[in-house]
C-alpha cells in the first residue's frame, strides 16, 4: 500500500503506540498510520524544533508486495531529500534507511489535512476555496519546474495551517507516488488514489502537468461539494465513470459557486487533456482573477486575500526580479497599509526607519512646498531608512502626500532581517536598480532640463 494512503498529520486521531524515540528523535504522538506505515510528532533536540516522521511499519515480511512497494515509494522521498524550497509543499529534511523500518523526517504541519473539509456538514466558504486552490496551483507549479509530477493529489496529501476558523496555508505533502523526470531509476506506473486519478494515468500513459491539475479539480470539486466528482462502491464502476461519465454540475450541488470556478473545475476534469488548461500559470490566473473580481463569496475570510496580494506583487517592476518563494516571503512578512488622500507617508525634518513599496494608488514628492514628482506602482520611497548607514541619512528631507488612495507594502530595517538571506539580496538589487534610474533621471534633469520637461 503506497505511503500516500496514510492519514497525514490528522490531529484528531488517537495516540498510542508509539516508541519513545525514533533516531536521535523525541517521540510525542502517533498522528497517522495505514496498512503498512505509520506517522508520528516528534522533537528535533539539535535543531529545536517540531518535525513528522513517517516510518515504514516495523516487521512487514521482507519479500512481501507490501515490502516491495514501500521500498520504491520510500527511495522516490528519500531522493527528494532538501531538493523542495516552497512555501506550499511540505520539506522533506532527512531520510533513514533503517533495516527494519526505514523512516523520513518532514516538516512538521499541524492543522491536519483537507479531508475534514471534505463532507457536506463542514465545508469551507467559496473565498477559503479559491484561495486553497490558487496556493495548491503556485506549489504544484513549482514541483512541475523541479521535474516532479506528484501523481496523488488527494485532500490527505494536502495538509493546512488554521488560524480560528480559517485555512491560511496549504502544503503539498506525500511524494511517495512521485513521477520524477530527472531519475535514471524504473518508475511504478498507474499508482495514486482512484477518487482523484486522471483517465490517462489510469492508462499508465505518458504523464505531464494536466495530470495533477485533472487530480487539483476533482479535489476542488470536493471541497465545493461534499463528495467527489464520480462515486461507486466498486473500483470498476468508478474507473468507468473516469473514462466514459461527467461529474454533477457544481451549480446543482452547492449555491453560489461562480460560473468561471465551475468552467475551471470542469475543464481540469475534461477526458481530453488538451482541454484542460495548458500550464499552472493559467490556473492559478483564473483563481487570482476569482479574487480580484469580488466573485467569491468572502465571508468570513481576510479582506485581502494572500493570492490577490501575490498576483499585485507579481504584477510590480520592483518586484520583476523575485521568484515565487520570495515573493510569498514579501506576502507574509510584509506590513500591508492603506492610505487615504492627502495622508502623508513622510514628513520633512521628520527621522523615520520605515519604507514603503506603493502597490496602488500615488503619492506626490513636494520639496519647500512643491510638486517635484508623482510616483505610481511599484515605486519605493523611504528606503534611506534601510540602505542609510547612519541616522543622520534617515532624516527625510521631503514631504510625500498620499495623492490618490493608495496602498503600500511597509518594512523597518528589523523586519527585514526576518527575511531570508535571498530575499534580501533581491531587495538589494531591486534598490539598486531604482538608485540607477534616480541617478539617470537626475542626469537628464541637469544636463537636459528641457528634455526632461
Amino acid at each position: 500500500m503506497p505511503l500516500s494512503n496514510l492519514i497525514n498529520a490528522d490531529p484528531d486521531l488517537p495516540e498510542g503506540g508509539a516508541p519513545r524515540r525514533i533516531g536521535k528523535y523525541e517521540v510525542k504522538a502517533k498522528i497517522g498510520e495505514g496498512a503498512t506505515s505509520e506517522v508520528f510528532v516528534a522533537h528535533d533536540p539539535f535543531a529545536n524544533r517540531e518535525v513528522a516522521i513517517k516510518r515504514v511499519r516495523p516487521g512487514i515480511l521482507p519479500n512481501s508486495r507490501e515490502s516491495h512497494y514501500q521500498k520504491r515509494f520510500f527511495a522516490a522521498e528519500a531522493a527528494l531529500v532538501g531538493r523542495l524550497h516552497h512555501p506550499g509543499v511540505v520539506q522533506i529534511l532527512d531520510a533513514v534507511a533503517d533495516v527494519e523500518a526505514p523512516y523520513l523526517v518532514m516538516e512538521y504541519v499541524s492543522g491536519g489535512t483537507l479531508r475534514r473539509y471534505c463532507r457536506a456538514d463542514s465545508l469551507l466558504p467559496i473565498a477559503q476555496i479559491v484561495e486553497i486552490g490558487f496556493k495548491c496551483a503556485m506549489a504544484l507549479g513549482y514541483c512541475y519546474r523541479q521535474g516532479l509530477i506528484h501523481r496523488d493529489v488527494k485532500p490527505a496529501n494536502l495538509l493546512v495551517e488554521v488560524d480560528g476558523d480559517q485555512v491560511t496555508q496549504v502544503k503539498v505533502t506525500d511524494f511517495g507516488s512521485v513521477f520524477n523526470q530527472g531519475a535514471d531509476a524504473t518508475q511504478v506506473y498507474r499508482v495514486g488514489s482512484l477518487a482523484y486519478m486522471s483517465p490517462e494515468q489510469l492508462d499508465g500513459d505518458v504523464l505531464d502537468s494536466r495530470a495533477d491539475m485533472y487530480s487539483l479539480g476533482a479535489v476542488l470539486y470536493h471541497l465545493i461539494a461534499g463528495r467527489p466528482p464520480f462515486d461507486a462502491q466498486q473500483q470498476q464502476a468508478i474507473m468507468n465513470q473516469i473514462y466514459h461519465g461527467t461529474a454533477p454540475s457544481l451549480a446543482l450541488l452547492r449555491e453560489g459557486v461562480p460560473k468561471d470556478l465551475q468552467s475551471l473545475v470542469e475543464r481540469c476534469l475534461a477526458k481530453d487533456r488538451d482541454l484542460r488548461p495548458a500550464d499552472w500559470n493559467e490556473f492559478a490566473q483564473v483563481l487570482s482573477a476569482l479574487s480580484a473580481d469580488r466573485q467569491a463569496t468572502r465571508g468570513s475570510v481576510q479582506e485581502v486575500l494572500d493570492s490577490e496580494r501575490f498576483t499585485l506583487l507579481r504584477s510590480l517592476e520592483f518586484f520583476a526580479g523575485f521568484g515565487d518563494v520570495e515573493l510569498w516571503e514579501v506576502v507574509h512578512r510584509a506590513k500591508w497599509q492603506r492610505h487615504s488622500y492627502g495622508a502623508a507617508l513622510f514628513r520633512r525634518g521628520e527621522s523615520g526607519n520605515t519604507f514603503h513599496i506603493v502597490t496602488q494608488g500615488q503619492v506626490d514628492v513636494y520639496r519647500d512646498g512643491k510638486a517635484v514628482a508623482s510616483l505610481g506602482a511599484g515605486s519605493s520611497v523611504g528606503e534611506m531608512a534601510y540602505l542609510a548607514p547612519n541616522p543622520e541619512l534617515r532624516v527625510h528631507t521631503v514631504d510625500i502626500l498620499v495623492a490618490q488612495q493608495a496602498t503600500t507594502v511597509a518594512f523597518t530595517p528589523a523586519s527585514m532581517e526576518q527575511l531570508s538571506l535571498p530575499t534580501r539580496h533581491l531587495f538589494d538589487k531591486a534598490f539598486i536598480d531604482v538608485l540607477v534610474r534616480r541617478l539617470h533621471a537626475a542626469h537628464e534633469a541637469l544636463h537636459h532640463p528641457r528634455r526632461v520637461m
